[in-house]
């Protein structure tokens, strides 16, 4: 008798952990197909302002200094901060998706706009002031002016750095990953003709270098703003600006501050 049932439980066996390694290997795909273009879409965001302190070395040590050291500082004050808040409607987002209550997120995203723009506005106060600042914490006098000239020319792209972060999250909490790749592909594709034409032919120098970020990531949240409107995907969850973005932004700003400061 225990040698007869023997093969049944061992065949049991063998069964379960064929269906069970088959399950395995559609959960790595499916997290793959996500995760792929979603690092792909970070690293093609982040390369942008790499890109602009490269060109910025060929102009001398002096611009390549200020320029490393604004970008540091502008990261650290700046694109670190907003990125963090934006952070927030992975939640809200993800969780109004998940519900089927697909109206919140566009009206999530306004409402994260708005508060990211508000949050620009201070950030770009106190970039006025960076080459002070950098003095006051011991920096060499001519590196933080260089470094307060760079930065002024960054605090347009500031505000439309906010604006990419809405939108890229929006999408992200909708599994749609490859519209993010492929914008940010070809924003960083743009970004070296950008930077060549500001920096070289218009001669602009650093400040070109500077202004280019802009440039690069209003291109870059112009495809995204087309795609949510002309996309079929998008169309329960995009319905137009709704004044609702302007209610209950505290209950936003209690989930984005801890978030922010996660990442900053």
């Amino acid at each position: 008798m225990e040698q007869s049932m023997a093969p049944i439980i061992g065949g049991n066996t063998q069964k379960t952990g064929g269906v069970g390694e088959s399950l395995v290997v559609i959960e790595v795909r499916r997290q793959l197909y996500l995760a792929g273009p979603l690092i792909a879409g970070c690293l093609l965001q982040n390369v942008v302002q790499m890109i602009s302190v490269m060109f910025v070395g060929h102009l001398g040590e002096l611009a390549l200094s200020s320029a490393s050291i604004a970008t540091s500082f502008a990261g650290v004050t700046g694109f670190s901060l907003l990125s963090g808040m934006a952070s927030s409607l992975d939640t809200l987002c993800g969780q109004a998706f998940g519900a089927k209550q697909y109206n919140l997120l566009g009206i999530y995203k306004q409402r994260a706009i708005v508060v990211l723009t508000l949050v620009s506005s201070v950030v770009a106060v106190i970039w006025m002031y960076t080459g002070q600042i950098l003095v006051l914490f011991g920096q060499d006098p001519e590196i933080a002016m260089g470094a307060a000239s760079y930065i002024r020319w960054m605090i347009p792209a500031l505000f439309v750095y906010g604006l990419l972060q809405c939108h890229v999250r929006f999408l992200q909490t909708q599994n749609i990953v490859l519209p993010v790749m492929l914008s940010a592909g070809v924003s960083a594709l743009n970004h070296v003709m950008v930077c060549w034409l500001l920096v070289y032919k218009l001669g602009l120098g650093n400040k070109g270098a500077a202004l280019a970020n802009a440039i690069s990531y209003l291109t870059n949240v112009s495809i995204l703003a087309l795609y949510i409107r002309l996309s079929p995907s998008c169309t329960s969850t995009w319905t137009g600006l709704s004044m609702e973005a302007f209610r209950d932004i505290p209950s936003f700003l209690r989930l984005a501050v801890p978030s922010a400061l996660m990442v900053w």
